[in-house]
This record gives structure tokens, C-alpha cells and sequence, in this order.
């Protein structure tokens, strides 16, 4: 399947700081080093979805009926 591709403009210096930034690494370039940090920040910011335990949670809503904020 070959995959599709779209282009992102970013400013040419911050192009230049990424192109010195992964100089000697084993990013290839930086459209592959920008994807791979897209995708990071992507998945820490998912599994941020259920900051409360489903204890936390009832601990805070018996808070809320507490105070009169919920019924």
C-alpha cells in the first residue's frame, strides 16, 4: 500500500535548528524526525484522556453532592 503524504510549512529557521538538531543521529531527515515527534506528542496526549480513577472520580462527584454543586 503506498502511503499518502500532505506538506506542513514550518519557518525555514526552525527547519534549519531541526536539519543541525538531528545532524549524526538516526532520524534520516527532518520530515521523518518532525513525523515521529508528531506521533510522540500524539500518544502522551491520548493516554491523557482519563486523568481520574474511577475512585477519584466518585470521590470527587460525592464532593460535588456534598457541597450541593450536583444532585
Amino acid at each position: 500500500m503506498k502511503k499518502e503524504f500532505t506538506a506542513v510549512s514550518i519557518p525555514t529557521s526552525l527547519y534549519k535548528e531541526i536539519e543541525e538538531a538531528i545532524r549524526g543521529t538516526a532520524d534520516p531527515s527532518v520530515p521523518n524526525y518532525v513525523a515521529r515527534v508528531l506521533r510522540e506528542s500524539l500518544k502522551k496526549t491520548g493516554s491523557q484522556e482519563d486523568v481520574f480513577s474511577p475512585e477519584d472520580e466518585e470521590k470527587v462527584k460525592d464532593r460535588l453532592k456534598a457541597l450541593g454543586y450536583i444532585d
